[in-house]
């Protein structure tokens, strides 16, 4: 399923495994203060001084998290990167390093992991991170990713899940939904060209939704903009599985409910296209969609005039005390109880 223009294959037992990483990873260069000594010795050398440390690892599995039919690999390999710092971001921390380890089935040639390995170079250079390490195995099913991610910031500044209050004020940052109706787009783009190979699709209509799918970016504004707003966030989640399944863990981490206004949400006009055009209901799908890598995070009630009118953010409810529950207001001010019903990739995997 991978598209390959190039006729030339190298296969990767032409290399071995010391000569393939040493191939691989001469795409990366080192920028970090922080970094001592990268890829090249037993283990990576970092010195944050007085700072504290952040890490975190999301693990990709083809056929699970990515289909390569439509995922081309220097875009995987750039939304994998995306994906760790966002948890980095949703720290309020600053990524420093990465390590990326993969197993990879005979099926790939050294071409294709170029590809995804510039996809790699390309995010880790955009947000100035190093690449510091990782590891390559074999596989015997595909492509898996595991991305590890490094990050730091002072101790008064790292903001937890844990620490919304009650009336502070619920915000999202960008819009919402768009990452999933890319990915429905991409779905039912693949099942025509199963169909009638030679079907050319006009996706032009679609650029943003497929952008938002393919090629995320992480908001590394947002740590910058409130400090410069002289906002400091009390609770911080990014948006990976779903607004609704986000917000119920920073409610379940603070002890606190909410409330959440349905005509609050930043959906994006090409977004609400797509959903009429799909006959699938707007809210549920912002609520749900998830792989949007917006940030989501409590402010106090009176830090409100700082941020009003801001265009990178939007207010879409606050937080009551926990015994009153966790409530989505609609437009016709009916208040029903927040589900969340993000997806569930060892569900999936069960079906």
């Amino acid at each position: 399923m991978i598209e390959n223009k190039n006729p030339s294959k190298t296969a990767l037992s032409q290399l071995g495994e010391f000569g393939l990483i040493e191939h691989l990873t001469k795409v990366f260069e080192i920028g970090q203060d922080t970094t001592i000594k990268g890829i090249g010795d037993d283990a990576a050398v970092l010195d944050f001084k007085d700072k504290q440390t952040v890490v975190s690892t999301d693990l990709l599995v083809e056929g699970v998290h990515f289909d390569l039919a439509y995922m081309p690999l220097k875009h995987l390999g750039y939304k994998a990167v995306v994906a760790n710092l966002s948890d980095i971001y949703a720290m309020n921390a600053v990524p420093s390093q990465i390590t990326i380890s993969i197993a990879v089935s005979n099926r790939f040639p050294l071409e294709a992991l170029e590809e995804l390995f510039d996809g790699f170079a390309l995010a880790a250079k955009h947000y100035q991170v190093d690449v510091i390490g990782g590891d390559t195995t074999s596989s015997q099913k595909g492509l898996i990713i595991s991305i590890t991610a490094l990050g730091y910031a002072q101790e008064d500044e790292i903001v937890y899940r844990s620490g919304a209050g009650d009336k502070d004020l619920l915000v999202v940052t960008g819009d919402i939904g768009a990452a999933y109706m890319g990915l429905q787009i991409l779905e039912r783009e693949k099942q025509v060209f199963l169909v009638n190979p030679n079907n050319q699709p006009d996706l032009d209509a679609y650029s943003y939704l497929i952008e938002r799918q393919l090629k995320p970016e992480a908001r590394n504004d947002l740590k910058k903009l409130l400090a410069d707003l002289e906002v400091h966030p009390t609770s911080m989640i990014d948006i990976s599985d779903g607004l609704s399944s986000e917000i119920l863990h920073l409610c379940k981490q603070s002890q606190v409910g909410c409330k959440l206004y349905e005509d609050k949400l930043p959906l994006d006009p090409q977004f609400i296209n797509a959903c009429e055009e799909f006959q699938f209901d707007s809210t549920t799908i912002a609520l749900n969609g998830g792989e949007d890598y917006e940030l989501l995070f409590t402010i106090k009630m009176e830090d409100f005039e700082k941020i009003k009118g801001n265009p990178h953010l939007s207010i879409i409810g606050y937080i009551n005390p926990e015994d009153e529950g966790t409530h989505l207001i609609t437009r016709e001010n009916t208040q029903i109880a927040l589900k969340a019903r993000g997806w569930n990739a060892l569900e999936e995997d069960n079906d």
